[in-house]
């Protein structure tokens, strides 16, 4: 549209403001600003400002709330044996039935570091990089199954360009790069606290990513399911680059999914303390659900249990398989992702074109969320992992005193402590250990490449 239209055009829903300085840009930024403009859904996003749910509603969901049943890789449902689950496992990996998806938008701000969070070095001894980690998982996971495992990494706006860089330059690290896409997420402008579109320059408006909930029409518009089609692919393996501790695509839990018929299957830890930020996978009048922690009243946050343990227990981790044909049903249904608003401090520039940061929350962003599949996923089933065994993301930089790159670090290495332990190894006091996935992807594996009796007494990374 032309700019008497767009001026139009924004009148009617009361956003003309943002054209303030529009006479002090470029012929070519006036036509971007003005094409970003118009793609905007001033409906929807009127809709979304306008919309809540009520702290009541919230407290009416969690009192009905219960944790469904949740068992261990141990102990599955309908008498599943451990070998059972682990062997349908192989089975559907060797069969090329299994793709991994990476949600890997972050930036690493929170970590001090001004890169995608993906570049990371959180190795204890190796120094490897979260990507290095995930992707030597799944070329690892699929050597054991004499077959590749297609991997789709979701990344976001400021970040897109540079990892795609660093991929590259790193050579896949190791992963055929036709087996890799890398896709960038959508993003949703946010609004101030009137509704009001906010500048983050002259000739732009402050964007943010969609939440890992646009994963799902991310990866329909740049054409990953179509590719998955192609390939044959029947279940996808979904987790999130800050948690180098994930059971990628574990032979067992792709199992256990398989042979329950589930559509969507979701790993649960145990939460430390009643308000851990963490979702809380629960179940209400039979449907499996997450309430996010930010949603859940206190009160209900610290029900307890007759023996003092916290009932709603089960956190949230961000590890979910899916079929395939779920996915392809969810794209189609409009509704089945909402939109969550977040109440955020988001920079803007003011009236007289000045740069405002501000001290408190002043704006809503917007953002979907994927465990809001959950309760149209037919069979959705939910899995307990030992937090040491599964969940560690590195998120905060000291003086913070969990989730931060130490913390992480030792995380690794008491896991890996524990493998070389159950192989029959001795590890000596305050020695680091570290495993890539190229020399043993799990426990049951490192068992067939240590020697019992072996003697650790320095500190060491097992590679290839």
């Amino acid at each position: 549209m032309n700019a008497a239209e767009l001026q139009k055009h924004l009148e009617e829903h009361g956003q003309q403001h943002v054209l303030k300085f529009l006479d002090d840009l470029s012929p070519a930024d006036q036509e971007s600003f003005s094409k970003t403009l118009s793609a905007i859904n001033f409906e929807q996003l009127n809709d979304l400002f306008n919309a809540s749910f009520s702290e009541s509603s919230w407290a009416e969901l969690a009192a009905a709330a219960k944790v469904p049943p949740a068992k261990t890789l141990e102990d599955f449902a309908n008498a599943e044996s451990y070998a059972d689950a682990r062997a349908k496992g192989l089975e559907t990996l060797a069969g090329g039935k299994v793709a991994m998806v990476i949600v890997a938008g972050g930036q690493g701000s929170r970590l001090g570091f001004d890169h995608p969070k993906g570049m990371f070095p959180i190795g204890p001894v190796s120094d490897r990089t979260l990507f290095q980690i995930f992707f030597e998982n799944v070329k690892a996971r699929g050597a054991e199954s004499n077959t590749t495992i297609p991997l789709y990494i979701m990344t976001s706006p400021p970040t897109h360009v540079e990892t795609v860089e660093f991929l590259t330059a790193n050579d896949w690290f190791g992963v055929a790069e036709s087996d890799v896409r890398v896709f960038c997420q959508g993003t949703m402008p946010a609004v101030d606290e009137n509704g009001k579109l906010l500048l983050d320059s002259k000739g732009s408006i402050f964007q943010s990513p969609d939440g890992h909930g646009g994963t799902l029409k991310a990866l329909e518009v740049n054409g990953c399911l179509d590719d998955m089609q192609q390939r044959g692919i029947e279940h996808l393996f979904y987790a999130q680059i800050d948690n180098p501790l994930v059971q990628v695509c574990h032979p067992a839990l792709i199992g256990y999914h398989v042979l329950a018929a589930s559509e969507m299957t979701t790993q649960v830890v145990r939460k430390v303390e009643p308000l851990q930020k963490v979702g809380n996978v629960v179940e209400v009048d039979g449907v499996v659900q997450i309430i996010e922690y930010s949603d859940l009243p206190e009160q209900y946050a610290r029900q307890t249990n007759d023996d003092g343990s916290i009932k709603l227990w089960a956190g949230n981790i961000a590890v979910h398989l899916f079929t395939y044909d779920f996915l392809k049903k969810s794209v189609a249904n409009a509704d089945s992702l909402p939109f969550h608003r977040a109440h955020k401090k988001v920079p803007f520039i003011d009236g007289d074109g000045n740069l405002v940061t501000p001290e408190s929350p002043n704006a809503f962003k917007f953002e979907k969320f994927i465990f809001d599949l959950l309760p149209s996923a037919q069979n959705a089933i939910v899995c307990e992992v030992d937090p040491a065994e599964g969940f560690c993301a590195v998120k905060n930089a000291p003086p913070a005193t969990s989730e931060t790159p130490q913390h992480v670090k030792d995380a690794i290495v008491a896991l890996h402590r524990s493998w070389l332990e159950s192989a029959g190894a001795k590890v000596s006091e305050g020695v680091k250990v570290e495993i890539s996935p190229m020399f043993a992807t799990d426990r049951e594996s490192l068992v067939k490449k240590i020697e019992a009796g072996t003697i650790v007494d320095s500190d060491k990374f097992f590679d290839a």
